[in-house]
């Protein structure tokens, strides 16, 4: 007689233990290796964005004292120019240090956080992919979705304590107007933007398999939300609310204190993270959704040389920033025509003009709006030279450094792309200034004379590759640092003529050298002189990296 053990059929509850786990397994463990990874980077973040912002609202009490000041830069800042820099006109309307705040700061603080969420999802996630380690995390008690919902808890921590820095700093200060209650409001509005782009990447990453195509749909989508806030915004039209900025500027902090604005997009991140893990179960591991096109049967001559390799690796970084520099300036040469009507009555802009030694108020707008559109081919340049840092700290670069290219040539190659690139971009971005305000004006010449100002940052943008290839060359884990250079021209050039900056700080930027074409002179010798420094700055990075072991 035998007997028959019974066998269990039923399915076995995941209780997370390692051989019967869920999706989460594992994602607190990964959070506290993530904030552990990036604690230098993430306090590098935070307090940079806290201590901007809570130095503005405390120099602003000191440049505008009087209701009277204040007035007379609200009335200035009433046109739409200004409007597509900054922030909705009901802002104006009683414009208190805390509503000068919020009208000047806030939409730019939403960007940078979203910045910092994008780039910290990407790299907890498709960056791990891409390098082969989510392969031997996944590995272990690892569940399927722990690495993204790691990831996205790692950039809310750095959200959540960028807002909550500016809720319990601003009020802080002591200046009237900066309440509590709108304090918190002001954080709690720039963490929400941070948590939404966050979202944004982790969809993003599950679309591509490459970490910078997936860095640059989520910055692309970022770009794309912040012109239709300025669009919106310059024309008084409800184009705003089309975009998330929109409608965390529409808060009003220190002004109306509306807090419903943030339940859109608090809504809106939720649902992306949602689709965000959807997506992710419909692909396979360290593949995108989008399938990759099966290559050529053989390769390009060209492929051969370093040169070439780096050209081809750098071509998608190059194409998206010149088409986004050529959006940017044909929509900022699109208002040149009525710049004169717009700024005649902007103190701030004639005084630039008196600096600049311009003739008309339209030479002093676009030379202003030119150095902006310039820190953008900065942060070209700085992702470029970081190319290199990626390709060896993922493995690629050994097999071709072994396969008889000298260190000097392999580096040498992307670094040539990086000047290439930069100089392409700020070409695509004279050429969409040019062509637009040649439109506008009615004054064809004004394409070259605007194309050739945009020109003449290449050599400051020369120099960001070169400072950022000495890094590498010497100390590639300190290559955050190079964010430095972008981070400090923004802020003297877009903070500057509001506080009132003293104009020795803006010389300390390479792209403060650059003669302010078209409303000054043309000047050489600056421009030789930033050549020279950036030939020097790139021997320099060779050397170093001759001389350094290879990871």
């Amino acid at each position: 007689m035998t007997a028959t053990a019974a066998t269990r059929t039923t399915p076995r509850r995941d209780t997370g233990r390692a051989g019967d786990r869920t999706t989460l397994t594992g994602a607190a463990v990964l959070v506290r290796f993530a904030l552990r990874r990036d604690r230098a980077r993430l306090t590098a973040w935070v307090l940079g964005l806290a201590l901007v912002t809570l130095a503005t609202a405390n120099s602003v009490r000191t440049v505008y004292p009087t209701a009277a000041d204040r007035a007379s830069i609200a009335h200035g800042s009433a046109n739409p120019a200004l409007l597509a820099m900054t922030g909705p006109a009901h802002y104006l309307a009683d414009y208190s240090w805390g509503a000068m705040l919020g009208h000047r700061l806030l939409g730019l603080l939403v960007v940078m956080a979203g910045l910092m969420s994008v780039l910290t999802v990407t790299r907890h996630t498709r960056a791990e992919e891409e390098g082969g380690r989510a392969e031997l995390v996944r590995s272990a008690a690892v569940g399927r979705h722990a690495q993204l919902a790691a990831a996205l808890a790692t950039a809310a921590v750095a959200d959540l304590a960028l807002g909550l820095l500016l809720a319990l700093g601003l009020p802080g200060l002591g200046v009237p107007g900066l309440t509590g209650g709108g304090a918190l409001l002001y954080g709690a509005a720039t963490a929400a933007g941070g948590l939404l782009f966050g979202a944004v990447a982790a969809v993003t990453v599950q679309i591509t398999a490459y970490t910078r195509t997936a860095s640059g749909l989520a910055l692309g989508v970022l770009g794309a939300a912040y012109a239709l806030r300025a669009a919106g915004d310059a024309g008084e039209s409800g184009l705003s609310w089309a975009s998330p900025i929109g409608w965390l500027q529409r808060s009003y902090p220190f002004v109306d204190d509306r807090w419903w604005p943030l339940l859109p997009a608090l809504a809106l991140a939720a649902a992306t993270a949602a689709a965000g893990f959807a997506l992710s179960t419909r692909r396979d591991f360290g593949a995108g959704l989008r399938a990759a096109r099966p290559g050529p049967a053989t390769g390009s001559p060209a492929l051969g040389t370093p040169l070439g390799l780096a050209l081809r690796l750098h071509r998608g970084l190059i194409g998206g920033f010149a088409v986004a520099l050529l959006l940017l300036g044909a929509m900022y040469g699109s208002l040149l025509g009525q710049a004169d009507s717009m700024l005649k009555d902007v103190d701030q802009i004639r005084q630039a003009l008196a600096r600049l030694g311009g003739h008309t108020l339209a030479d002093s707008f676009a030379a202003l709006t030119l150095l902006v559109v310039a820190v953008v081919g900065g942060v070209y340049a700085v992702l470029a030279t970081l190319r290199p840092r990626a390709e060896e700290s993922a493995g690629r670069a050994v097999p071709v450094l072994a396969a008889g290219v000298s260190r000097s040539g392999w580096l040498g190659g992307h670094l040539a792309a990086a000047l290439l690139g930069s100089t392409a971009v700020m070409l695509a971005a004279g050429v969409g200034f040019g062509l637009a305000g040649a439109l506008s004006t009615g004054d064809g010449g004004v394409f070259l004379r605007l194309t050739g100002a945009a020109l003449a940052f290449a050599p400051a943008l020369w120099v960001t590759v070169g400072f950022a290839a000495a890094v590498y060359g010497w100390l590639p884990r300190a290559m955050p640092l190079v964010w430095v250079v972008p981070a400090y021209a923004f802020v003297i050039g877009y903070l500057g003529p509001l506080l009132k900056f003293p104009a020795g700080l803006d010389r300390l930027s390479p792209f403060g050298q650059v003669p302010r074409l078209p409303a000054a002179r043309m000047d050489w010798t600056p421009l030789a002189v930033l050549t020279l420094l950036a030939a020097a700055l790139i021997v320099l990075a060779l050397a170093g990296f001759r001389r350094r072991d290879v990871e």
